[in-house]
């Protein structure tokens, strides 16, 4: 039997079955919003595919933290999904916790948005309006410099990553924030702007 292309509705069921944290779901849901988003720049022909894989890149990391990125490949290849959906998954975590390096240009922008996202959020909390809607990158390349602020992101990743994209910070930071405005009522960040 062949790989079935999983949909959004598959990505989205099995998920949930994984995962009941709501701050962990939001996560999910914001960096599925920034992958579709570069996906309709760099790649539209495979736009459900950046979704999916965005959506579901951390199915195992709250019931299995030990095993992160490591049993997301038994999940996922019980559930019969694609080996370049499962990789590009397991690639996210490089350097981190698995030796999965991101070579395609969809795993390079999950390595490197996914701790951006988590940035913009603690960014957009603090701000008068709590919204992500008028966030500019200036007030996030302050937040980035202060080492103190939002320690647990991982900064090195996403400048490693965006070294391997070839793309400037600020134009991930703008890009990023981009993705997530448009999912700012289903991400709980379009505040009072």
């Amino acid at each position: 039997m062949g790989k079935k292309v999983p949909s959004r509705e598959d990505a989205y069921a099995l998920l949930t079955r994984y995962m009941k944290n709501e701050n962990l779901l939001k996560h999910s849901l914001a960096v599925e919003a920034v992958m579709t988003h570069f996906a309709e720049k760099l790649d539209p022909e495979n736009r459900e595919k950046w979704r999916v894989i965005g959506l579901v890149h951390d199915l195992d990391y709250e019931m299995y933290p030990e095993e992160h990125c490591k049993k997301v490949r038994e999940i996922l290849t019980e559930e019969n999904w694609p080996e370049d959906y499962i990789r590009a998954i397991e690639s996210h975590g490089w350097n981190i916790c698995t030796d999965v390096k991101p070579v395609e240009t969809m795993e390079k922008v999950l390595y490197t948005i996914d701790e951006l996202t988590g940035l913009i959020v603690a960014t957009v909390l603090m701000r008068p309006s709590k919204s992500i809607l008028d966030l500019k990158v200036k007030s996030l390349r302050k937040k980035w410099k202060q080492k103190s602020f939002a320690a647990g992101v991982n900064r090195e990743v996403i400048a490693a990553g965006a070294e391997m994209l070839g793309m400037e910070l600020n134009e991930i930071f703008a890009e990023t924030i981009a993705g997530m405005q448009k999912a700012a009522q289903e991400l709980g960040l379009e505040g009072n702007a």
